[in-house]
């Protein structure tokens, strides 16, 4: 147990300190209409080394700040070594950060992840950032009238000013756009399409759920994805439990109309699509708890046939067909079917501000950049 002051910061270890500390946040934004609670169960599951694979390659430890024996804080702090290997630095990764408008709050937690990265031999604290890419990450910076998704982070403004206080400066930077899909393929969408499944010999693969995707494909699709985002911040080369377990975890909840396979003629997958449809509003309403009627609520969210708002999650190139064209594709396919779903508001998911080719795909339709996240470090 450590104090900071009169905050005193103590190590969450037991599953009755693990509730707390994920019911923490969800008191805090208690009455924000804006913030998306997570998955309850899901939250629990993430810090289970029996659930997460994640944490084969990861060492973490969970904190809570207390002043006058109350709740005003909460930390994660985070080595993955796979990723420190791939990177070849020494980063020592914070998240799951909440606080009151504190400045000894915030400070005293972050130093106490960055003594605890320290003693690790770790030279540098970044964040907010989770167990891998997949995890939420990125301070929200502009964006805070928007509702979140439950694939984004949410904060309040004052986080920022917290994290300028204690010296962090910017890492890298992702936006959010919001896409307002046109009636109809676009023509010059629709021939591009064509030419690229002519010239690269490829064509779309529907399929109906996720036993048959795995019958026909194995985890061929994970592995796609996992080639596809080598490049993107804090990337982490996937174990295949990981695979698994993100197969198992996503895939069966899908939509399988919004799941866009693009295959060359030798039945190789070389480009995932796919989205789903928005449930932050039916996590608002159950407060992220499935019982008693929570699950009710997400349920009817992912089955409906009318979707106002749709996530889109992901579009994963295999390297040696990016730059072909084969985005295209995935519009092309994905355009009808948003149309007849009624959608009005496509959500992308963050996508780092350097990376122009995946901007491109979602700006040349009418669109708002609305939302803007960071992530910082700082020397430790």
């Amino acid at each position: 147990m450590l104090h900071f002051m009169a905050v005193e910061i103590r190590e969450i270890h037991t599953k009755r300190e693990l509730r707390r500390f994920i019911q923490f946040a969800n008191d805090l934004y208690k009455g924000c209409p804006y913030y998306c609670p997570p998955l309850f169960f899901d939250e629990m599951n993430c810090f289970n080394v029996e659930t997460n694979p994640a944490l084969e390659v990861c060492e973490y430890q969970l904190w809570m700040a207390y002043r006058d024996g109350k709740p005003v804080g909460r930390i994660a702090g985070i080595i993955n070594r796979r990723a420190n290997e791939t990177w070849n630095y020494k980063h020592v990764r914070f998240g799951w950060f909440d606080f009151i408008d504190d400045l000894e709050v915030s400070k005293a937690l972050l130093d106490t992840v960055a003594a605890w990265g320290k003693e690790r031999g770790m030279d540098a604290l970044n964040g907010p950032v989770g167990f891998t890419d997949f995890d939420h990450e990125g301070l929200l910076l502009e964006g805070y009238e928007y509702p979140a998704v439950m694939s984004s982070l949410y904060n309040y403004p004052y986080y920022v000013q917290h994290m300028d206080a204690y010296g962090l400066s910017k890492d890298a930077d992702w936006i959010e756009i919001q896409v307002y899909p046109p009636q109809g393929c676009p023509e010059r969408l629709n021939r591009i399409a064509e030419i690229v499944k002519q010239r690269s010999h490829v064509r779309v693969d529907k399929v109906k759920n996720s036993r048959e995707l795995v019958r026909k494909y194995g985890i061929q699709y994970m592995d796609v994805i996992d080639e596809a985002y080598q490049k993107l911040y804090n990337f982490q080369p996937m174990t295949d439990a990981q695979k698994n377990y993100y197969k198992n975890m996503y895939f069966p909840l899908l939509n399988f109309d919004f799941v866009t396979l693009v295959v060359n003629e030798k039945d190789e997958i070389v480009g995932v699509g796919l989205g789903m449809p928005d449930i932050s509003n039916a996590l608002r309403k159950c407060g992220g708890k499935l019982f008693p009627f929570g699950w009710y609520h997400i349920l009817k969210a992912l089955k409906s046939k009318h979707i106002e708002v749709f996530n889109l999650l992901l579009i994963a190139v295999r390297p040696d067909y990016q730059g072909t064209g084969v985005n295209a594709i995935f519009f092309q396919d994905q355009i009808p079917r948003m149309n007849k779903y009624g959608m009005k508001i496509l959500e992308t998911t963050n996508i780092l501000e350097t990376n122009t080719k995946n901007i491109a795909n979602f700006t040349q339709f009418d669109h708002k950049i609305h939302k803007h996240h960071r992530a910082y470090i700082k020397s430790i």
